[in-house]
């Protein structure tokens, strides 16, 4: 989760509007240093197995910094895994069953062609007065029994197959839900390893190892220091001598009379104007309206959250 820490005290707006107030100020507005920081949360509940960080550490985006146990979870994917094994084998072969079937069609189909055989030579017989028309009625009625009989066991080896078949299908339809489940099971188990979503310096610390987590705990604090901002605070007079992209320059206390200089870019300027604290003593000075500006400044390891720079145009 993102969010911006606002240290800007009510010592640094009584600073800037005494050096608004002071033409021999030899700085334009005052601020404090911030970062964005990113609060990183636990992602899975259990025992915090390892916890690699300490505050001050930097850390590269995506390296992982520690463990939640896992154990609960493997032991879920394990027993699904078994339940999708076990789906094979309470399925149907049907291949005993119609090979039966079919050597029982070999036979018939074998005596069909036995009596087609007889058929035609009782015919020839018939075309020479050798035989009597008795007979080939005889013939043509087994020839007719014998392959009902066969299409009766061909309609059998396909409902044999149409049953099991759809038997089979209700028994592994099953195995989509349980390897979502296996999926999603493993998604989980990648979530117990703590990892770091942006690079930069742990400022806090929030938990350590052997401590008992859940999803959504904060675990540590991280900013990118190398990126400082420094929220100043200018009046309505000098909107016209800011803009965003602007080069300015940013000035912090280098002991008790000298400033160091940094290089500082304008990118935002508020569009709202916003009183100045009620802890400013004087009535004339509590109704002035400010406007809110922000300065890109890079980091060469001095600067500090909290500090207090002046910026000069």
């Amino acid at each position: 989760m993102n969010f911006i820490v606002k240290l800007f005290s009510a010592g640094s707006l009584l600073l800037f509007v005494t050096a608004c107030n002071n033409k021999n100020g030899n700085y334009d507005a005052s601020g404090t240093f911030e970062v964005d920081e990113v609060v990183v949360s636990s992602l899975a509940t259990g025992k915090i197995l390892s916890f690699n960080i300490e505050e001050g550490s930097v850390i590269h985006k995506d390296s992982i910094v520690g463990q939640v146990d896992p154990t609960g979870l493997n032991l879920q994917k394990q027993e699904v895994e078994a339940t999708i094994e076990s789906l094979g084998q309470q399925t149907a072969n049907v291949e005993p069953q119609v090979k039966l079937l079919e050597d029982q069609l070999a036979v018939q189909q074998s005596q069909l062609a036995n009596l087609l055989h007889e058929k035609t030579r009782i015919e020839n017989l018939l075309k020479q007065d050798a035989a009597t028309g008795k007979q080939l009625d005889d013939i043509n009625a087994q020839v007719d029994v014998v392959q009902k009989q066969i299409n009766v066991m061909q309609q059998q080896i396909n409902v044999q197959k149409n049953n099991v078949g759809t038997q089979n299908r209700g028994i592994l339809s099953q195995g989509k839900p349980l390897k979502k489940r296996a999926a999603q099971i493993e998604d989980q188990l990648q979530k117990t390893n703590i990892m770091n979503p942006v690079g930069g310096t742990v400022i806090t610390k929030y938990a350590e190892a052997g401590e008992m987590t859940s999803g959504g705990k904060a675990l540590y604090k991280i900013a990118d220091l190398s990126i400082m901002t420094l929220r100043a605070y200018i009046t309505g007079t000098q909107l016209s001598q800011v803009k965003l992209g602007q080069q300015v320059k940013v000035l912090v206390d280098d002991g008790a009379d000298k400033y160091k200089e940094f290089p500082g870019t304008i990118t935002w300027i508020s569009d709202k104007a916003e009183f100045t604290p009620k802890t400013i003593q004087t009535k004339d000075e509590r109704a002035n309206l400010v406007y809110a500006m922000k300065v890109k400044v890079k980091n060469d390891g001095y600067l500090k959250i909290g500090m207090y720079g002046e910026v000069k145009f």
